[in-house]
């Protein structure tokens, strides 16, 4: 197997060949979501992100294993181990259960991501499964000297560990630096040190998800979950974690001395993270009013929106960016982005159009030794979309007459599309999923009407058999004051 991937190591701070420890296997672990609210942006571009990786190394011939955690407990307010689980506090406002509400935002997240065509992991563990594997690992961690209890909690000790190891090595933070502009905040007395960090939490009176422990009735720290499952599923040492660069610190520097307080070594050979995305020059924030859903992206149902931008837009828009660079939202950028897909879609339906001369003028060879450098150099997306519109100019010159293209021409330029566009690059040609989608819309609400038909004629029988016979194919029928929503349940 020939393999000239670069990657951009975090921890190294290089570009590194790609070297898996097990060839033809390849494991990455990416950081998912924390589910407690709608899926917005910031999700979108990790997701978008990671499976560009993982279609490309798939495309290399690895057998690729890629598990992404689903962060269902001990996600607190602040990541100083302070505040509600954030789990818990909406679901005191929504009045539900805390799986409730994981389940609920769980199902959006996963028709968003299918929305935006990413493919799905080889495993997608969650927290709250994974209870023993953290209390296992806090135990290796405490009988190596690396950790402390205080009235029930467990916290990591980031003196000691430095003592021997050096933290901060990721994110580049220097721990003398932590010691001199850490603050001590109130409930924070029993740690040794304010920037040391939870293992394991003692719960509160009305603290709803907590699990016995050999120290408490209580709920793991958020950090400890990634160190447990990723070493579960993927070995002590594996070659790829990914995630967004907020992540760096704290979550990816403490995932890094816990692991490597209980097992004496580090996991993960190759850090890769992504950048974050602003809104018109700005950080995304609820409390700036431009915090955008990618549900609101989709219908345009959001102030700042001049209009509803498909989801092969937005994957279009990220990918014209590098994953290490920020990506700026703008209503101006979105529709340049729309008008490149549109261009791109356009040349390939001209291109399945296309009848074969006797000889060539153009090189379709270098063009796609171009598209693999593109992608070997860390995953270039912005130069190989450059690339591709190269051969849309192809295209259209064939097309015109300007040049020629034989018969192996014309199934490489074909092979050449199908293979960066679709199956690399994960573009799909909306014109006739959106058609689909109008039927399915048109179709829905002839049922929801009928079912409408039978409550106010009160056939119960009949509203509940259409609710019924909905749900066993896969759809969720939900009513609201203001009419009925559906959605498709995730496969």
């Amino acid at each position: 197997m020939q393999n000239n991937l670069y990657l951009f190591n975090s921890l190294s701070k290089k570009k590194e060949l790609f070297t898996p420890l097990h060839p033809p296997s390849a494991g990455m672990y990416v950081c998912g979501p924390t589910v407690y609210s709608n899926a917005h942006l910031g999700h979108a571009r990790p997701a978008i992100t990671f499976d560009l990786l993982f279609r490309y190394l798939i495309h290399l011939g690895y057998q690729v294993r890629y598990v992404r955690n689903i962060t269902d407990v001990g996600h607190l307010e602040n990541d100083a181990d302070e505040g509600e689980d954030k789990i818990e506090k909406k679901a005191r406002v929504e009045h539900l259960e805390p799986m409730e509400v994981v389940q609920k935002y769980l199902n959006t997240y996963y028709r968003n991501m299918e929305q935006l065509n990413t493919l799905h992991p080889s495993i997608e563990p969650r927290a709250s499964g994974h209870i023993i594997e953290q209390q296992e690992l806090i135990k290796e961690i405490l009988e190596k000297g690396y950790a402390y209890e205080v009235n029930g909690s467990v916290y990591f000790d980031v003196l000691k560990y430095n003592e021997k190891y050096k933290y901060g090595k990721l994110s580049g933070r220097v721990l003398e630096d932590l010691q001199a502009n850490t603050r001590i905040l109130d409930g924070q007395d029993e740690k040794r040190n304010p920037f040391d960090f939870a293992l394991w939490k003692k719960a509160t009176p009305g603290h709803i998800m907590k699990w016995p422990s050999p120290w408490s009735t209580g709920f793991p720290g958020w950090h400890l979950e990634c160190s447990a499952m990723s070493v579960k599923y993927l070995g002590d040492v594996f070659d790829i974690h990914g995630g967004g660069m907020d992540l760096q610190f704290p979550h990816h520097e403490c995932e890094i001395a816990q692991s490597t307080a209980a097992h004496g070594k580090e996991s993960v050979k190759y850090w890769i993270h992504n950048n974050m995305i602003t809104i018109n020059g700005q950080k995304m924030a609820r409390s700036l009013g431009n915090f955008i859903t990618l549900d609101q992206l989709f219908s345009g149902d959001h102030p700042v929106l001049e209009q509803p931008y498909s989801p092969m837009t937005i994957r279009f828009f990220i990918l014209q960016a590098h994953y290490r660079s920020t990506v700026d939202f703008s209503n101006e950028a979105l529709q340049a982005a729309e008008k490149g897909l549109q261009k791109l879609m356009k040349a390939i339906g001209t291109l399945n159009k296309l009848n074969p001369s006797d000889n060539s003028t153009i090189d379709v060879d270098k063009l796609k030794k171009k598209c693999y450098e593109a992608l070997d150099d860390d995953l270039n997306s912005p130069i190989l979309l450059s690339h591709l519109f190269e051969g849309v100019r192809l295209v259209n010159s064939v097309a015109d007459g300007s040049e020629k293209t034989d018969a192996r021409g014309l199934e490489s330029l074909k092979e050449l599309f199908n293979t960066f566009v679709f199956d690399i690059l994960g573009l799909k040609d909306e014109s006739s999923v959106s058609s689909d989608e109008k039927l399915m819309d048109d179709l829905m609400r002839i049922i929801i009407d009928l079912r409408q038909d039978a409550k106010n004629n009160k056939n119960w029988a009949e509203s509940d058999k259409i609710r019924n016979e909905l749900n066993k194919i896969g759809v969720t029928l939900r009513d609201k004051k203001d009419g009925v929503e559906w959605e498709k349940n995730p496969l």
